[in-house]
């Protein structure tokens, strides 16, 4: 018995500090997606969306250097510039245009939002985590924790009535396809890469319209008076 258990033993990966601390700072950036979720203001929020924007260049500074892959450096710095200092300033400048009260509103309560985020979150981890993903830069729990990231963002905005928080919800949804990108496609060419973040620019630009003439016509950031206009 002893030689079975001891060669079943052996046939067990045994995680890395590598797998830790990337499984760790994957952890974090989750959290930080419920973190917002809960946020009573719109602030806040967009100061948890540059956290976990940093623990994305974290994350991706940190494979490029224990995987040899000097293109994730750029991806890092790309993402420290663009979503940890551009985005959250444009937003916040819109904000103090705006005057507007900053307390985000919600469609449902607190409670009711947080059981629904850790639902779906459980069902990313443990059944879209559970398909046959295999990474060489990440350890595969990653996969699913970045599939939380989104699905915790769709949560954030379909339940959140703010122009404020459902932008933020949509960049954040962002921060967790890249996340999996890294898990699933981490060697993709450097141009490919900076795609995403034309997508990103192309957001803010979007949101930014949509804020301001919105806040003009209606005085608020409401999206309750565009509920209205369905059919």
């Amino acid at each position: 018995m002893g030689p079975v258990l001891l060669a079943a033993t052996s046939n067990v990966a045994v995680p890395t500090t590598f797998d830790g601390v990337a499984e760790g700072l994957t952890v974090v950036i989750l959290l930080s997606e419920f973190a917002m979720l809960r946020a009573p203001l719109s602030r806040s929020q967009i100061r948890l969306y540059s956290f976990q924007s940093l623990m994305v260049s974290v994350l991706a500074a940190y494979i490029a250097a224990a995987k040899g892959l000097p293109d994730l450096y750029a991806i890092a710095a790309l993402s420290l510039s663009l979503k940890v200092v551009v985005v959250p300033a444009v937003v916040l400048r819109l904000l103090r245009d705006a005057k507007v009260e900053l307390v985000a509103s919600n469609r449902a309560s607190v409670t009711s939002m947080t059981l629904l985020a850790i639902a779906v979150a459980v069902f990313a981890i443990f059944v879209i985590g559970g398909l046959p993903v295999h990474s060489t830069s990440l350890p595969t729990a990653a996969f699913g924790l970045s599939a939380a990231v989104v699905l915790v963002s769709f949560v954030l905005v379909a339940l959140r009535s703010d122009v404020v928080s459902q932008a933020v919800g949509f960049f954040s949804l962002e921060n967790g396809v890249s996340v999996a990108s890294l898990v699933v496609a981490s060697g993709l060419p450097l141009i490919v890469e900076v795609a995403f973040f034309f997508d990103l620019l192309v957001a803010v630009v979007v949101f930014g319209v949509l804020m301001r003439v919105h806040h003009n016509r209606t005085d608020t950031l409401s999206t309750e008076t565009l509920d209205q206009l369905k059919g």
